[in-house]
């Protein structure tokens, strides 16, 4: 039976998850969840997702930017938020160490707010030290888009929703974004937001 996504609401998407021990990672339930998990979220489609979205509250996520989702997007709008194919990956107990001072501001959604998105600033690089799906243990240095999805993956994992972050104002559901906003640069929206 395929992984539901639980929306928000749902306690388990507000609290901090527990950290896995090595001998969970290798456990043949939580290798069979990563996969689930990698289903649902493709499934979906989305970029990311953290357990907690599947009702488990346990540090692990999974991400997996592919190239046919840039399709839409204009190669001006993929260079702008620096937006790459990222290969299927697996965070556990992930922890961001470092972020860039210099941030950017794009509309982000959430599978668990299905139907809605809005302007969220994010650091523009990180590091990121988190556990493979082998339990091995791995830093990253991730920039533009790929830092967004760690960035919104990990507040997940600390029970943290991007409507916590965003700017307000910006909240809209997809066909008004899709009607008013989607083809305007970040600063011109801003502008008629004030």
């Amino acid at each position: 039976m395929p992984l539901e996504i639980v929306q928000a609401g749902d306690p388990v998407l507000r609290q901090p998850s527990r950290l896995l021990t090595a001998e969970e990672i290798r456990a043949h339930k939580i290798q069979q969840l990563i996969e689930e998990m990698r289903e649902a979220m493709r499934s979906a489609p989305g970029v990311g997702l953290a357990a907690p979205q599947a009702g488990y509250p346990l540090q692990l996520a999974v991400i997996e930017d592919r190239a046919d989702y840039h399709q839409k997007l204009t190669a001006s709008q993929l260079a702008e938020r620096e937006r790459r194919p990222v290969p299927f990956q697996v965070l556990i107990n992930p922890t961001i160490v470092s972020r860039s001072d210099q941030s950017r501001t794009f509309f982000e959604g959430c599978l668990s707010l299905a139907g809605y998105c809005a302007l969220v600033p994010r650091s523009l690089s990180v590091r990121v030290e988190y556990l493979d799906e082998q339990g091995a243990p791995r830093s990253q240095d991730v920039t533009g888009w790929h830092a967004r999805i760690v960035q919104h993956e990990v507040d997940h994992l600390q029970g943290t929703l991007y409507i916590d972050r965003m700017l307000s104002r910006s909240f809209t559901n997809l066909e008004n974004l899709a009607r008013h906003w989607k083809d305007l640069p970040v600063r011109e929206i801003l502008e008629r937001l004030k």
